[in-house]
């Protein structure tokens, strides 16, 4: 079945939109600047034996594990294992602390259960305002993590207290997911790249 003009208009918009958003975060020293902060502060961290923990709901969980799997895996090159660990895989932990303590609890609990000072929490809310990636920011700050938030234009609460907070320019969530994904993919390069070699 032949797309309609208007299924083509729709899919070049999308698609232009992506690219317009990718262009803005190019073109912006200062965001540039804080990705490779941030890939820094990961490495920084592995090298000291630390770990890399991630929290998100919905969309931004799945894209979470995925930043996850590309440092327990492998991005490009084939070498050791890295520890990282998204927070929103255990559905007996999720429902259970859902439950008992309320679902504003389920990464602030884990994160009290598996930090270690120096460790890194990367925290995703295209909102900036998710009262349980706020909840957990807070539980790391007090465990001595250095944190990190991937968020939509504004920021939200989480600006005021991540360590570094990646503002993608775009207030529209699905574009500022995608984005999430390629600055996810972006530090995975980075940091395996300075671990292991080019």
């Amino acid at each position: 079945m032949p797309a309609t003009a208007s299924t083509e208009a729709a899919i070049h918009e999308s698609i232009s939109a992506n690219i317009a958003v990718k262009h803005a975060m190019l073109a912006d020293q200062e965001f540039v600047s804080a990705v490779a902060a941030a890939a820094e502060m990961i490495l920084a961290a592995l090298r000291n034996g630390r770990k890399l923990l991630l929290a998100g709901n919905g969309g931004s969980a799945a894209d979470a594990q995925h930043i996850a799997a590309e440092f327990v895996g492998r991005f490009r090159i084939e070498r050791r294992a890295l520890p990282a660990l998204a927070l929103s895989v255990n559905t007996s932990a999720l429902t259970a602390i859902g439950n008992d303590y309320g679902f504003d609890d389920v990464f602030a609990r884990q994160v009290s259960a598996f930090a270690q000072p120096g460790d890194v929490l990367l925290a995703l809310s295209t909102s900036g305002n998710s009262r349980n990636i706020h909840r957990a920011l807070l539980m790391a700050s007090a465990l001595r993590l250095k944190t990190i938030a991937l968020t939509g234009s504004s920021g939200g609460k989480l600006k005021g207290i991540a360590d570094l907070c990646l503002r993608i320019p775009s207030q529209d969530t699905p574009r500022i997911q995608e984005a999430h994904i390629l600055v996810g993919h972006t530090i995975s390069e980075i940091v395996e790249a300075e671990l292991f070699g080019h």
